[in-house]
């Protein structure tokens, strides 16, 4: 496979900017807005994490299935595109139901709609890299990839305060935004990025039979490097996204002065910042020097992260330790990336990156359940907030499980899944 330019490297990753502009907007800023328009304050974290929970277990189920299938299937406009575009009109229609159809049942059917839809396309963009880029590359490629997801979440910091308040929220203008960007930057990539007619009898003759089973049956002894490093990634993310899920909540909380809206931007766009600067640094440095030791170090300092944050007590604080977190998740998620399309297998590209959603979705589900505890521990104290000192000490030891995990996963550059 021949090497690939810089831009073409962007062109094939554009659609992630508007997901991720998507999912950022709709998890940090509208959804915990909105929902307090339905539900008490006091249950506030408990009836946001229940309902974006069933969401992403969804998500965790659909996008193996749907890039395993796009692995098997048969069309003269490639295997992945097909996915990617049907995917993206569903996501519109569900979008719009969060738009202009007011209430939490509708709140509720738009959201989980719009998980089931966006993870059919998400499962083959997966697969569409090790398709297209030589191994080589994939370093750049990830840190590519990382910083194309990170540029739709600084998006979102930049426009959210500016279409959604904090009183009474109103999501008709931010969705619609939403739908504009994710329609701009799937554009770019079903439009330039190259895929080559396929063939099911190149591959396997019959593309839906037995896809359940194949899609969630492993080699666990063959693939277990490949779990290890799934599992990492799990207990990673679990920490992560306790912070980024109820960062909204906690702003309104510990720090009343400020506008809720407004700051949880300010704070997440320094950390992509930071975020994006240390993903495409870590990407290099893991295609000429390894990248399981820089992989292990980030555990530790996304920990100390955490562990600042539980002392923060003035906004500048909060910034500043929120990036010792996006340093950490920066170097984390380009090498993470980078070695599992590494050791994917090539002719089942789409169902191992689809499995990375195993943890991604399913940290980011798990993560949604410390809401009720975070209600439970600040409602038993009220006003001491010890709900986010839990949060964020949990948040520390798992990062560093995280990185105990690798110790046993191979650094050889080359090394594929058998």
């Amino acid at each position: 496979m021949r090497k690939v330019s810089g831009w073409y490297l962007f062109v094939l990753n554009a659609y992630w900017i508007g997901l991720s502009f998507m999912w950022n907007s709709l998890h940090v800023t509208i959804l915990p807005a909105v929902l307090l328009n339905y539900v008490p304050a006091t249950q506030k974290n408990t009836w946001l994490g229940l309902l974006t929970f069933f969401g992403l277990i969804l998500a965790m189920i659909i996008q193996p299935l749907s890039g395993a299938l796009s692995d098997r299937w048969s069309s003269r406009f490639g295997r992945r595109r097909p996915f990617v575009l049907l995917g993206t009109l569903g996501d519109i229609v569900f979008l719009a139901v969060l738009a202009f159809v007011g209430g939490l049942p509708w709140l509720f059917v738009g959201y989980i709609g719009l998980q089931i839809t966006s993870n059919m396309a998400h499962g083959p963009m997966q697969g569409w890299m090790p398709d297209e880029v030589p191994a080589e590359q994939l370093g750049v490629a990830s840190g590519i990839k990382t910083a194309t997801d990170m540029f739709g979440i600084i998006l979102s910091s930049l426009l959210m305060g500016f279409l959604i308040t904090s009183s009474h929220a109103n999501p008709t203008k931010s969705v619609l935004a939403i739908i504009g960007f994710l329609v701009l930057f799937a554009a770019v990539t079903l439009l330039g990025a190259r895929e080559k007619p396929f063939k099911a009898s190149q591959n396997r003759p019959q593309p839906l039979k037995g896809l359940w089973k194949e899609t969630f049956n492993f080699k666990m002894e063959g693939d277990k490097n490949y779990w290890r490093l799934i599992f990492s990634r799990f207990l990673y993310l679990v920490g992560i996204y306790g912070f980024q899920s109820f960062a909204q909540y906690f702003i309104r909380d510990k720090f009343p002065d400020q506008n809720p809206i407004a700051f949880t931007q300010i704070v997440m766009g320094t950390f992509v910042v930071v975020l994006i600067i240390f993903s495409l640094l870590a990407g290099y440095m893991g295609d000429h020097y390894g990248r399981k030791r820089i992989h292990i170090i980030s555990g530790f300092i996304g920990a100390l992260g955490a562990v600042l944050l539980i002392f923060a007590n003035t906004p500048t604080q909060l910034i500043a330790y929120g990036c010792f977190m996006g340093i950490g998740l920066g170097i984390f998620m380009s090498t993470n990336w980078a070695m599992a399309n590494q050791m994917a297998p090539a002719a089942e590209a789409g169902k191992y990156m689809g499995l990375t959603n195993i943890a991604t979705a399913g940290s980011a589900a798990v993560a949604r359940l410390e809401g009720p505890m975070i209600d439970g521990f600040n409602n038993a104290a009220p006003g001491h907030w010890v709900g986010w000192t839990v949060l964020f000490a949990v948040s520390a030891v798992l990062m560093i499980c995280s990185s105990l995990v690798m110790r046993k996963v191979p650094d050889t550059k080359m090394e594929t899944v058998k």
